[in-house]
C-alpha cells in the first residue's frame, strides 16, 4: 500500500517558486509511475484505502451527533432495509466503528423463538428500543414482515395485512413521542445482488453468507419489487419517511447513508467545512422511488429495482 508521498531530498535543494512547482511536478510523475506499476489488486487495495479515508470526517461527525444525543437524553433508531447483499451489514460497521459502544446497539435478529411467536409481533423489537441517550441500529427491523416474511410464506396473509394495517401508527407513536426514527432503504440491481452472491459463494471467507434463502432472492426478484412497491407505498409518510439508497456502488453508500443519519439530527459543533448533502443520484425520497417504480411498470408492464 502506497503511504503519504515522502519528499525526495532533492527537492530541499531547490530554490524559488519556479524550482518548487517542478519538484513538485517531479514528485507527482514519480507517484503516478508508482500507480501504473502496481498490480491490478494492489490498485485497488490503494483505492480501497484512500476511499475508507474519505468517510473519516463524517464518522466523526457521528461521534459529535452521538455525543449530542447522549448529553440531550434523546432517543435514536436507524433502519437499515433492502434486499440480501445490499450492503446493509458494511454500512451498519462503518457507521458504528468510532461511536461509544456504551452508548449504541446494533440489533439484528433470526428466526423468531417459540415463546416470541405467540407474542404480539413487534414485542421482540420493542425490546431493543433504546433508552435516553442511546441509539439502536437494526440490521433489518419489522419491515420485514412487510417485505420478506409475505415472499417466502413466513406469515400469513391475514398477520401481513394486520401489520400493514398499524405498522404506520406504530411508527409515528414512536415519533410523537421523542424518538428520533430514520429508515434507510438500501436498493442493489439484480446484476449487482448476482455478483455479490457469486463472490460469496467463491470466497471461503464470506461463504457463510449464502444461505438458501439469498439464492431464492434472484428468483423471486419481482416478487420482492412488488412487495418494496406496496411496502413503500403504505408506510413512507412525511412524519416517517423512507430515503432509499442506491447501494451498487457499496463505498458511495456508506457515505451517503452517513450524510442521511447526520441530516436527521440538529447537533451542535458540525462541520461547516463538510458536504451533508446526499449525492441526489444515490440518494432519494421513498416518495420519489414510488413515482419512478409507477412509471416504470407503466413504460415496461412491471416495476424496476
Amino acid at each position: 500500500m502506497i503511504e503519504d508521498a515522502q519528499i525526495d531530498p532533492e527537492m530541499t535543494a531547490l530554490d524559488g517558486p519556479q524550482e518548487e512547482v517542478e519538484a513538485l511536478r517531479r514528485e507527482c510523475e514519480r507517484l503516478a509511475d508508482e500507480n501504473a506499476h502496481l498490480k491490478r489488486g494492489e490498485r485497488r487495495a490503494v483505492k480501497r484505502y484512500r476511499r475508507e479515508k474519505q468517510l473519516r470526517p463524517y464518522q466523526a461527525e457521528l461521534v459529535k451527533m452521538q455525543q449530542h444525543l447522549e448529553e440531550r437524553g434523546d432517543r435514536m433508531i436507524i433502519i437499515f432495509e433492502g434486499r440480501d447483499a445490499a450492503g446493509k451489514g458494511g454500512a451498519i460497521r462503518r457507521v458504528a466503528r468510532y461511536m461509544n459502544p456504551r452508548h449504541y446497539r446494533v440489533v439484528a435478529l433470526g428466526r423468531p423463538t417459540e415463546e416470541q411467536r405467540s407474542q404480539w409481533f413487534l414485542q421482540k423489537y420493542v425490546a431493543y428500543f433504546p433508552a435516553g441517550g442511546e441509539i439502536v441500529l437494526f440490521d433489518r427491523s419489522w419491515c420485514g414482515r412487510a417485505m420478506v416474511e409475505p415472499v417466502f410464506g413466513f406469515c400469513s396473509a391475514v398477520a401481513y395485512r394486520l401489520f400493514m394495517r398499524g405498522v404506520v401508527g406504530f411508527e409515528k407513536d414512536l415519533v410523537r413521542q421523542g424518538t428520533i426514527l430514520v429508515k434507510l432503504y438500501f436498493s442493489v440491481s439484480k446484476e449487482e445482488q448476482a455478483r455479490r452472491f457469486a463472490r460469496r459463494a467463491n470466497d471461503p471467507l464470506r461463504q457463510w453468507k449464502l444461505s438458501e434463502v439469498d439464492i431464492q432472492a434472484q428468483e423471486r426478484w419481482d416478487q420482492f419489487t412488488e412487495m418494496k412497491y406496496k411496502m413503500l407505498r403504505d408506510t413512507h409518510t412525511n412524519k416517517t419517511p423512507w430515503t432509499i439508497v442506491r447501494s451498487d456502488d457499496k463505498q458511495a453508500a456508506r457515505l451517503n447513508s452517513m450524510k442521511a443519519i447526520l441530516n436527521a439530527v440538529p447537533y451542535e459543533k458540525r462541520d461547516t467545512d463538510l458536504d451533508f448533502v446526499p449525492d441526489p443520484k444515490l440518494v432519494i425520497s421513498g416518495a420519489r422511488e414510488i413515482e419512478l417504480m409507477t412509471a416504470q411498470r407503466l413504460r415496461r408492464g412491471k416495476y424496476g429495482a
